[in-house]
C-alpha cells in the first residue's frame, strides 16, 4: 500500500502541473489567431476543473502536507465499501496520472499554436459560458439525505459501478433500475450520484416528484441535463449558446425530441479530444413525472436514441415497474434492465437486518439479534417499511418499544404494498385516536395534498387563517408536529411539507387502502382559492421589493433574488402563481367572484403583475387571466341556465 507521503507527493505533482499550465498561458499573451487555440483552452479549463474537484476532496478528507495515514481519503472514495473497484490506492494513483498525462498533452498542443490575445480569448469564452439560455428545473438535484446506510446494498451498488466504469464501447448506455414502492430505488440512485459527484463523474442528477406535476418537469429534463453537463464540461457551454442563438425556440421548447437532439446529442458529438473518464447522469423516479401520456415522449427518446450517446456517458434511470415504462425499455439493446424485486431475498433481508439493528441498538429497551432478524423477515424486503417500523418503535412519551415491537409482529404477512398500508394505518391510528383528531388530520392533509406546490408550515398557517370556514382556522402544527416519520418539514417552519415517500400519497388517495384516513378533495380548491385571493388582497402593494428606481430592467438589479426572498413570503408568492388554478376547479360563488373582481379591476392587478415580474413568473399572468375569464363566462352561463 502506498504511504501517505506518496499520496501527498502525487497530489503536489498534480498541483505543480496545473501551475505550469497557467504559467504557459500567461506567458503567451501577445501571439496571434485566438480561434486556433480556443478549443485547447476550453479543454484545459475542463481538465483543471476536474482536477480542482479531486484535489479539494483530497484536502478536505486528509491532513494534506502532513504524513497522516490516508484511510479517510480512501473512505471518501470507497465510502460504501464498493466504489470504483477494489484497489482504492491504485485507482487514486491512476486518476492522478491520467490528469497529468492529459494536461501534458494539452500543454504541447498549446505550445504548437500561436496565441494572439489570450486575455481576450478567455474573456470571450467566459461570456459564452455565462449565458443562461435554457429553461431548466430547480430543486431537482442530488439530496444527500437520501442515501443507503453504509454497508448496505453493496452488491447492486457494485453492479452499477462496474457498469459506469465499463470502457467497452458496446456497453449499454442506460441502466434501468426498477422495483416496487419502498424497495430503496431512490436511496441507491442518490448514493451513486453522491459518490459520482465526489469523484467529478456526475454529469447531472434529476429527480421527479409527484408533488410537482403541474410544473411539467418532463419538458425541463433534457435542458437541465444539458446545462449540468455544460457546467461540468466547459467545452459544451459555447456549443449550447451557439445552438440556442441559431434557434431561439430551443430555449423553452416542449419538443422533447428536439431538446434531446439539439441540446444533448449534437453538442456532445462535436466535442474534440479524448474524454477524461466516464460520466453518469441519474434520472430518479421517472414514474412520478406525470401521467402515462406525459412520460411517453421521454420514453420514446430514450428507447429510440439512447444508443447514440457517446461511449463514456451513462444514464442511471429508476422507476416503478409500470407497464408503459417496461414496454418502452425492456426490448432495447442499449438498456440494461435490473429489477430490485429480483435481487436475492437473503441479500435484501441481510441489509434490512443491518439497518434495523443499527437504528434500534441504542434503545434503552434492548432488543436481541433474533428480534432484529424477525423484523427483517417481516419487512418483506421493503426498506420503507423497515424505516417506518423503526420510527414507530422509537421511544417517546407514552411509547414502550417492546410493546410496539409486539404490535408490529402481530400483523399478518403480505406483499410490499399491503405491508406499507398496514404500517401507515398503524401509525395514523396511534397518532389520531379520536374522531375529532382524525377529522382535523383529514382537513390538514387535504390542504397539503391539493396544493400545487409544497409550502412550509408558516405559509400553510397563513393561508389557513383565511379559509372561509372559521372552524378550519387552526395551526397545522397541531397535526403535523406528530408526523415527522411520514412528512418532510413536519417539525420545521421553513421547510416545505410533503410526504417522505410517494407510497403515502397513494395510500391516502385510495379509499380502499386508507379507509377512514382517505383524503377526499372536498372543498380543497375553494378554500385555497379564497385564501389565495385574500392573501394577495392583504399583501400586494406598490414597489413590493423596494427598488430604488424603475428606470432599469429587472435583470440589472444585482440583488433582486434576495429582495424577492425578503419581501415576498412563500404564501404570497404561491397565491400570485396559483389563485386562478384553484379558481378554475370551483363552482361559481358570489363572494368568490367579488374577490376576483377586486383583483382584476383595480390597482391590485398592477401590483400582482409587478410581483410576478420580479419573481420571474410573468408568463403565468396571461394564463391566469384567461382562466379567470373562462370561470366567469361558464359561471354566468350556468346562472342563466
Amino acid at each position: 500500500m502506498l504511504s501517505q507521503a506518496s499520496f501527498d507527493a502525487s497530489i503536489r505533482g498534480l498541483v505543480t502541473g496545473i501551475e505550469r499550465t497557467y504559467e504557459l498561458i500567461l506567458e503567451n499573451t501577445s501571439s496571434s489567431k485566438i480561434n486556433a487555440t480556443k478549443d485547447v483552452l476550453v479543454e484545459i479549463a475542463q481538465v483543471i476543473q476536474e482536477c480542482a474537484m479531486f484535489i479539494t476532496k483530497y484536502s478536505e478528507t486528509n491532513d494534506f502536507c502532513t504524513p497522516s495515514i490516508p484511510v479517510v481519503f480512501m473512505r471518501f472514495i470507497f465510502s460504501t465499501g464498493s466504489w470504483l473497484g477494489k484497489n482504492v490506492p491504485s485507482e487514486t494513483t491512476t486518476k492522478v496520472a491520467n490528469y497529468n498525462r492529459k494536461l501534458e498533452k494539452l500543454v504541447l498542443e498549446l505550445r504548437d499554436q500561436p496565441i494572439p490575445d489570450i486575455q481576450y480569448g478567455i474573456q470571450q469564452i467566459y461570456e459564452d459560458f455565462s449565458s443562461n439560455c435554457l429553461t431548466c428545473a430547480d430543486r431537482v438535484g442530488l439530496n444527500e439525505a437520501k442515501k443507503c446506510l453504509d454497508g448496505t446494498r453493496v452488491e447492486i451498488l457494485n453492479e452499477i459501478v462496474d457498469w459506469i466504469n465499463n470502457t467497452d464501447a458496446a456497453a449499454p448506455r442506460i441502466f434501468w433500475l426498477y422495483g416496487q414502492a419502498g424497495k430503496g430505488k431512490s436511496a441507491i440512485a442518490h448514493t451513486v450520484a453522491r459518490q459520482a459527484q465526489n469523484l467529478g463523474m456526475l454529469g447531472s442528477c434529476f429527480c421527479f416528484s409527484r408533488v410537482r406535476h403541474h410544473e411539467q418537469l418532463h419538458t425541463k429534463l433534457f435542458p437541465t441535463i444539458a446545462r449540468d453537463l455544460a457546467h461540468r464540461d466547459l467545452r459544451l457551454r459555447p456549443l449550447l449558446v451557439e445552438v440556442t442563438a441559431k434557434n431561439h425556440s430551443l430555449r423553452d421548447t416542449t419538443d422533447i425530441a428536439a431538446q434531446w437532439n439539439k441540446l444533448i446529442l449534437e453538442p456532445l458529438s462535436q466535442l474534440k479530444g479524448s474524454p477524461t473518464g466516464n460520466v453518469v447522469v441519474v434520472i430518479d423516479a421517472l414514474d412520478e413525472s406525470g401521467a402515462e401520456r406525459t412520460r411517453a415522449t421521454v420514453l420514446e427518446v430514450l428507447a429510440a436514441y439512447g444508443a447514440e450517446l457517446p461511449a463514456n456517458l451513462r444514464i442511471l434511470l429508476t422507476s416503478r415497474p409500470l407497464v408503459d415504462i417496461g414496454k418502452a425499455l425492456n426490448t432495447c439493446p442499449h438498456v440494461y434492465a435490473r429489477s430490485l424485486d429480483a435481487i436475492g431475498a437473503e441479500l435484501t433481508i441481510r441489509d434490512i437486518h443491518f439497518y434495523v439493528s443499527t437504528r434500534l441498538k441504542s434503545l434503552r429497551d434492548p432488543f436481541s439479534d433474533e428480534n432484529f432478524q424477525q423484523l427483517a423477515a417481516k419487512s418483506g424486503g421493503v426498506f420503507e417499511w423497515a424505516r417506518l417500523a423503526c420510527d414507530f418503535m422509537s421511544p417517546r412519551s407514552g411509547v414502550i418499544p417492546r410493546d410496539r415491537f409486539r404490535q408490529i409482529m402481530s400483523h399478518a404477512p403480505g406483499d410490499g404494498r399491503t405491508l406499507l398500508d398496514e404500517m401507515y394505518t398503524t401509525f395514523l391510528k396511534d397518532l389520531f385516536r379520536g374522531s375529532d383528531d382524525r377529522r382535523d388530520f383529514r382537513s390538514v392533509m387535504r390542504q397539503i395534498l391539493w396544493l400545487k406546490e409544497p409550502l412550509p408550515i408558516s405559509a400553510l398557517d397563513f393561508m389557513r387563517d383565511r379559509f372561509p370556514q372559521e372552524d378550519d382556522r387552526y395551526p397545522v402544527g397541531l397535526i403535523l408536529n406528530f408526523m415527522a416519520s411520514l412528512l418532510a418539514g413536519a417539525n420545521e417552519l421553513s421547510t416545505p411539507v410533503r410526504p417522505l415517500h410517494a407510497s403515502f400519497y397513494d395510500f391516502l388517495l385510495d379509499e380502499k387502502r386508507s379507509g377512514e384516513f382517505f383524503i377526499q378533495q372536498g372543498e380543497a380548491h375553494r378554500n385555497l382559492a379564497v385564501a389565495s385571493l385574500s392573501v394577495m388582497q392583504a399583501g400586494l402593494h406598490f414597489n413590493i421589493c423596494k427598488l430604488e428606481t424603475s428606470y432599469i430592467s429587472n435583470s440589472e438589479v444585482t440583488d433582486l433574488e434576495k429582495r424577492v426572498e425578503e419581501n415576498i413570503p412563500p404564501h404570497l408568492l404561491y397565491s400570485c402563481q396559483f389563485w386562478a388554478t384553484h379558481l378554475q376547479a370551483v363552482a361559481f360563488e358570489q363572494d368568490l367572484a367579488e374577490l376576483v373582481r377586486g383583483l382584476v379591476t383595480g390597482e391590485q392587478i398592477l401590483f400582482w403583475l409587478e410581483a410576478l415580474g420580479v419573481s420571474k413568473l410573468i408568463r403565468e399572468a396571461c394564463g391566469a387571466l384567461i382562466s379567470a375569464e373562462e370561470w366567469f363566462q361558464v359561471s354566468l352561463f350556468m346562472c342563466n341556465m
